[in-house]
């Protein structure tokens, strides 16, 4: 877990320098540690925090870059991993706590996003259109980033 810290702490150190290439880098390096390490880290409330912070640290890089479809993806993959944790009786009861905690999170983050930037497809699927045109409105410039954490 110390190496993902250190990883997602320079990609945060890339992009408030504005290097988005180095940025974006650290952040996937960051994101695929997260993936190995959710549901096999003793600590899996940080576990799976670090999946969301790292797929939330990308969604927010998208959008500083005027790529929000990209973003959605983020944001999406993040509550939709979340979701199926949260299905799957198999899995450690603490996994599947700390999904509930961190899914209330996720949830509000795609609502926003969709106030502020619209609808796409795939926040359809996982959402539902009707939600969407319950929370449409005019999409904003980018807005600052939403770090999680």
């Amino acid at each position: 877990m110390e190496h993902w810290k250190r990883t997602i702490e320079a990609g945060n150190r890339c992009f408030i320098d504005g290097d988005w290439v180095q940025a974006r880098e650290l952040y996937l390096q960051a994101l695929a540690e997260a993936q190995v390490l959710y549901g096999r880290w003793p600590d899996h409330d940080m576990a799976v925090a670090a999946f969301v912070i790292s797929h939330h640290n990308l969604a927010d890089l998208h959008l500083t870059l005027g790529q929000p479809e990209e973003a959605a993806e983020n944001l999406c993959a993040s509550h939709e991993r979340l979701l199926q944790t949260l299905a799957d009786a198999a899995l450690h009861e603490g996994l599947r706590s700390a999904a509930m905690h961190h899914s209330r999170r996720t949830y509000l983050e795609l609502l926003q996003f969709i106030a502020e930037h619209g609808a796409f497809p795939r926040t359809d699927r996982l959402l539902g259109a009707p939600q969407r045109h319950a929370w449409r409105r005019t999409p904003t410039a980018t807005s600052p980033g939403r770090h999680y954490h």
